[in-house]
């Protein structure tokens, strides 16, 4: 197997509030000790409920977040404390498509500037003709180019935010949840241009997203978030699923023929504060296959016939 062109190793971070004359310092655990390995070429989706951890993932593996703990290595180099001129060459390498595509754009700047933008902050000339290039590639007029973020859609807005991601060429693609403020036909749009893209400039994308429909379809393998810490890696995005709270994310999901559709079992029980995690298995408090060593005992990552999960309990195949 060749190396992979991202490797997360242990990675977390923990984030402090507090500390005042009143209030004392607490940490919260947001990535606990992931391991992930990302394959050149490959599409990899990261699902979980809000507050899992998969944004804050995208920023550690983007350097945009230091780590409390762990490496990152990219294309077998480790980047963990890179900085400097090191970390923004680092910068044409790895680039983020953000959620938000008006937040995300200066509403200051013309089409024009936010695209040359990357060249800017690396003190770099834009290469002549590359913003009209960009836009031939994300499916935007040349004339857009002197427009304003305010003066177009969503979608044109997003189309504008992958352009500015590919100026320099990057290997690697961090996509954070790049459909989730759009109508259902525009994502529908996105989805294929970033299909085509893929295709066409053998980039490796990071897929953040909270649509398992969509990562399904879309993904190559699907990493399962809870709580900051990985419980399941899918290699095949199409399995069934081995551990408890994928299974319940997936029979969540909207199943559009009512034929097809099975009775939603809710789960029970309360989510643990991140601010106190608790020592086993964080999904011990809600989970159906709940074993006392699960609150006891953290469980590791085992080798499952569709990837890896970590579950002392898992369901069988």
């Amino acid at each position: 197997m060749s190396e992979p062109i991202l490797a997360l190793s242990g990675l977390t971070r923990r984030f402090s509030t507090g500390g005042g004359f009143l209030r004392p310092a607490r940490s919260m655990t947001a990535v606990r000790g992931v391991d992930l390995q990302v394959a050149r070429g490959d599409i990899v989706g990261v699902v979980g409920e809000s507050g899992c951890g998969k944004s804050t993932l995208a920023r550690l593996a983007m350097r945009l977040l230091e780590p409390s703990d762990g490496t990152i290595r990219f294309e077998g180099q480790d980047v963990t404390h890179l900085g400097g001129r090191a970390l923004k060459s680092l910068r044409k390498k790895l680039q983020m498509v953000f959620q938000d595509p008006y937040s995300s754009l200066d509403p200051r700047y013309t089409v024009r500037d936010c695209i040359k933008e990357p060249f800017r902050a690396l003190g770099e000339p834009v290469p002549p003709g590359r913003v009209e290039d960009l836009l031939d590639q994300v499916g935007l007029p040349r004339s857009f180019a002197e427009s304003y973020p305010h003066q177009m859609s969503g979608g044109q807005r997003q189309r504008v935010g992958i352009a500015r991601a590919l100026a320099y060429a990057p290997d690697f693609v961090v996509l954070d949840e790049p459909t989730a403020s759009l109508d259902v036909s525009i994502q529908a749009q996105i989805i294929a241009l970033l299909q085509d893209l893929h295709r066409q400039r053998d980039l490796t994308y990071l897929f953040i997203s909270h649509d398992l429909g969509l990562v399904r379809y879309f993904c190559s393998r699907i990493v399962v978030m809870y709580l900051g810490s990985v419980v399941e890696v899918m290699e095949d995005p199409h399995a069934a699923p081995r551990h408890p709270y994928t299974r319940a994310l997936m029979e969540s999901s909207f199943v559009p023929d009512p034929e097809a559709r099975a009775t939603i079992v809710p789960l029970e029980g309360e989510i643990p504060s991140p601010f106190a995690l608790p020592l086993g298995c964080p999904f011990a408090p809600r989970c159906p296959r709940v074993q006392d060593r699960c609150r006891s005992e953290l469980p590791q990552p085992t080798a499952t016939t569709i990837g890896r999960v970590s579950c002392f309990n898992p369901i069988e195949a």
